[in-house]
């Protein structure tokens, strides 16, 4: 049975974190980590449907201070002295919180399921969080996918002007201005025309506005990307059978770091997918879940 779980509450790692279930109970769990200010449904409706499909009980979830988790406090906007600080002297801005806490989220999500193990899948930030707990929490993961991430390594190339440009952008002020940005931020993030995609953005711009936003925790999760550091070295201990995807046109996490995230974890395997940006397009989803569900089922049978 392809069951759907509404939206629920748990206690993980002392905050709440809202989560929700597509799958039988029976099914390997799966989990599904959003990027940078992405809420859980990032991860579309009908991709979790079509993974669960496929053998998995699939669990999405807010990332703290994003969507209806908890909301974090401290943390100021980042300032362009703190990125010449970061680029030119190595020298991290302070940070509430660091992605290692937002890993322990996770695994905090599994203990309150009652789940021993997963398959971790992370995009983006999601993939810098799902390293970690590969690394800080081996015995917790069944198979690690990276997906359009990164190891955090400073000689990678930078983003494009533009795509920079949206992440230091101010936050919209009002409903009408979120709509719009929406749009516009996505266009840009997925380097190229998807039609049926864009067909989508409204809808999904109303839902995530629907569903609450939270710029002050975004920046937030901002800080703890850029105080976290480079993973590449520790990620030579990552034990687990690793799957890479990336986009060759991802226009603010370049294909060069998917490419180094892969020659960093021994053994991983590299999918470099032809004309993908830095989203999950609608016409790209079949390679994607069914890579996802290729490895994630491979790696079962070989544990």
């Amino acid at each position: 049975m392809n069951a759907h779980q509404p939206p629920q509450m748990a206690k993980a790692n002392g905050i709440e974190l809202c989560y929700e279930i597509f799958g039988a109970s029976d099914a390997e769990p799966l989990v599904l980590i959003m990027g940078l200010g992405a809420q859980m449904i990032h991860w579309d409706d009908d991709f979790c449907r079509d993974l669960a499909g496929r053998g998995f009980r699939v669990i999405r979830f807010d990332n703290r201070d994003i969507g209806q988790s908890t909301k974090m406090s401290g943390g100021k906007p980042l300032r362009p002295m703190e990125l010449l600080k970061l680029r030119i002297f190595k020298i991290a801005p302070e940070a509430p919180y660091k992605l290692w806490d937002m890993a322990s989220d996770v695994v905090g999500l599994l203990d309150a399921l009652g789940i021993r193990k997963a398959h971790i899948v992370g995009a983006s930030m999601g993939g810098m969080i799902a390293q970690e707990i590969a690394m800080q929490y081996p015995d917790r993961v069944l198979s690690l996918t990276s997906i359009m991430s990164t190891t955090g390594n400073p000689r990678l190339p930078q983003p494009t002007r533009e795509a920079s440009a949206i992440l230091l952008a101010p936050p919209p002020t009002t409903k009408e201005e979120y709509l719009t940005r929406f749009g516009q931020t996505w266009k840009v993030l997925r380097g190229a025309s998807f039609p049926l995609d864009e067909a989508k953005d409204l809808e999904r711009a109303e839902r995530t506005y629907a569903r609450g936003l939270n710029p002050a925790g975004v920046g937030r999760q901002l800080r703890a990307i850029l105080a976290s550091g480079n993973r590449k070295d520790r990620l030579r201990s990552v034990k687990a059978p690793t799957l890479v995807i990336h986009g060759t046109i991802d226009p603010l996490v370049k294909m060069e770091a998917g490419k180094d995230t892969a020659a960093s974890i021994p053994g991983a395997k590299l999918l470099l997918i032809e004309g993908m940006g830095h989203a999950l397009p609608i016409p790209m989803w079949p390679t994607i879940i069914g890579a996802i569900a290729e490895h994630a089922h491979g790696a079962t049978k070989r544990g």
